[in-house]
């Protein structure tokens, strides 16, 4: 790499230049898979064609096509960003390395949330500058979501955003060592639908030998629609454009009418005389698996792949909070949710109940719902990979993020994407502070983000976070807060109530 103000690299595509501030280098933008448009929306990514002069990497691109989303009075532009950039060309990455790397060094790659319709490279949440600072390539990547990254559709292949992913896994794999990363060093993390997609991953053989460690902050395990529960949702969009559900009349759909339909799908009953509803209607889109992908982990995929997994405590907080709707929750709105995600919805209850004596309706309803939506999911994924590890040269990690911040009059606490700042080392953004902001208007101990950051970074470059490995009886868990102690699973309870 050419390191000057103006850094140039040469990627196999072509040269890019980004920009060297403060020791680090930039790039954004660049492309791993030609541009889904047209009938190329619904079809398996292709590669990107070449170009011989130096391709400008210094500004955002485009993103996926997306609606803007939002999650009543709780300010989360950072996360989502400002919603749809349009242009073609935005199956791309941005990459943050440092201007002196000497040896190879640890690589990152992130995959963004969103609920598998929203989120992009350009949120202010991901910006890679610390990693870089601390001897990490950094790598985010947008991938397509909605309709054209998830539907499940006749005549096109299934989970186009995950096989996104994949080709960035290639893209890094065939391009990183020019950006000053190892190859060999990969660690795929990602947050929410994210983390999601990192499992799915995980248990794609396609993706064998790509990556060497995963982060699943906030995902499932068992967060994939079966194919009936899919062929709902695909029903339901091809009802609402009065076209047929087959690949080649979604193709002549333009985007814009696409995500229109998209954020109107929400709602859609999955339950099916098998299966519950693994994201509880939160979002109508997700993988499609007849295989969850801890299933497929406990069957032995993945067994070569240092793990970190966690959640936060107060995750479904997020989904009630903002909305009042945590202080509207009745006993019969618990109900509603447990007969919608569990097979016995009164023993579920009771389970809860049992943990939890002093929780309102609204504690016990947001309890539920997190575990629904990411706790029994990560837990499973936990408990099938930790099966594995004792036979391979690998090992699982688990973590539980605490917390609390003090947004909407402290209700919000330690929910859901609460840990992204202190991930990214970014919990200084002005835009997450105020009595309405994700941090809140107190903001958290100054270290606290520091550590954090640092332990993603050890995991990264070593395969160890600092605390004991997590396994099938002891379920050893670092409960991250103000202090971090180390816990046997506390919720061993309550996360075998889903199996």
């Amino acid at each position: 790499m050419n390191r000057r103000t103006d850094p140039i690299a040469d990627t196999a595509q072509g040269p890019v230049r980004g920009r060297c501030q403060d020791g680090v280098l930039s790039f954004l933008n660049i492309p791993y898979a030609a541009p889904p448009t047209g009938a190329g929306r619904f079809e398996a990514p292709r590669p990107h064609d070449s170009w011989h002069e130096v391709r400008d990497a210094t500004v955002p691109g485009p993103n996926a096509p997306q609606s803007e989303r939002r999650l009543g009075g709780v300010d989360m532009s950072p996360y989502f960003g400002a919603g749809w950039s349009r242009g073609e060309d935005f199956l791309t990455v941005s990459v943050w390395a440092p201007e002196d790397t000497g040896a190879a060094l640890p690589v990152m790659v992130f995959v963004h949330g969103g609920g598998f319709v929203a989120g992009s490279t350009r949120s202010a949440l991901y910006d890679g500058t610390g990693f870089a600072r601390d001897g990490v390539v950094l790598v985010t990547l947008n991938y397509r979501l909605g309709i054209g990254g998830f539907l499940d559709i006749p005549g096109a292949p299934a989970n186009r955003g995950l096989l996104d992913v994949v080709a960035a896994l290639r893209w890094v794999r065939e391009n990183i060592a020019a950006f000053g990363g190892d190859p060999d060093n990969v660690t795929l993390f990602g947050q929410s639908a994210g983390a999601t997609v990192v499992g799915g991953v995980l248990a794609t053989p396609e993706a064998t030998g790509l990556f060497r460690r995963a982060i699943v902050q906030s995902g499932s395990g068992l967060g994939a629609f079966t194919t009936e529960q899919a062929a709902r949702v695909t029903e339901a969009a091809a009802g609402a454009l009065g076209i047929e559900p087959r690949a080649d009349a979604f193709a002549e759909i333009p985007d814009e009418r696409l995500v229109q339909v998209a954020s109107r799908l929400t709602g859609i009953d999955l339950r099916t005389e098998t299966h519950f509803d693994p994201l509880a209607g939160i979002s109508p889109f997700s993988l499609v698996l007849d295989t969850q992908p801890a299933q497929a982990v406990a069957m032995g995929r993945g067994a070569d792949v240092d793990l970190l997994i966690g959640t936060n405590s107060e995750e479904g907080n997020l989904y009630l909070v903002p909305t009042g709707e945590y202080a509207r929750s009745t006993a019969a709105d618990v109900d509603a949710l447990a007969a919608r995600s569990h097979p016995d919805p009164s023993k579920l209850v009771e389970v809860y109940r049992a943990a939890r004596p002093d929780a309102d309706f609204g504690a016990l309803r947001s309890a539920v719902l997190g575990d629904a939506l990411f706790g029994a999911g990560s837990w499973a994924l936990a408990t099938a990979h930790a099966a594995h590890t004792g036979h391979a040269a690998s090992a699982t990690f688990c973590y539980e993020f605490a917390w609390r911040s003090e947004a909407l009059d402290g209700q919000l606490g330690a929910t859901h994407t609460t840990e992204l700042p202190f991930v990214f080392d970014l919990t200084h953004l002005p835009r997450l502070h105020g009595p309405d902001a994700l941090l809140g208007p107190g903001g958290p101990p100054g270290d606290l983000a520091t550590r954090v950051h640092e332990t993603w970074v050890r995991f990264a470059r070593t395969g160890d976070p600092g605390w004991d490995a997590y396994d099938t009886e002891r379920r050893a868990t670092m409960r991250i807060g103000t202090e971090w102690n180390p816990l046997d699973d506390p919720r061993t309870q309550e996360r075998q109530a889903w199996s």
